[in-house]
């Protein structure tokens, strides 16, 4: 065996690098779409409750929201796996840890996207 065939095998675990790459590819596209979101909300500030509603209810805008959230929840998911696997060092823990964030991502993930879906429709 070469010196070559672990880095070619992405080393020990086989899925460190591509973790690594899907923390990049969410945070590029994240910004993008955080700059839109951030752009929206300062021009709705002092706005009242039904202009932000009819805001929300345009399909483009309530897609990109959906994309916001999306993207903010995997790398928020993404984030917390590496914090608990480098910190956390029972395997119990580490275990029920890793399982109660992924949960804990996806569901209030799918509460925004809900919540942002109830209104545009």
């Amino acid at each position: 065996m070469s010196r070559l065939a672990p880095a070619r095998g992405l080393g020990a675990a086989k899925k460190g690098v591509q973790h690594w790459w899907l923390q990049r590819v969410s945070a590029i596209a994240l910004v993008p779409l955080l700059l839109w979101f951030t752009a929206s909300i300062t021009q709705l500030a002092g706005a009242d409750h039904a202009t932000v509603t009819a805001w929300l209810a345009r399909p483009v805008v309530a897609v990109l929201l959906v994309l916001v959230l999306f993207a903010a929840f995997y790398h928020l998911k993404l984030g917390l796996e590496v914090v608990i696997e480098d910190y956390v060092h029972s395997a119990c823990a580490k275990h029920a840890m890793l399982l109660a964030s992924g949960f804990g991502c996806v569901l209030l993930g799918a509460i925004a996207v809900f919540s942002v879906l109830k209104i545009a429709f």
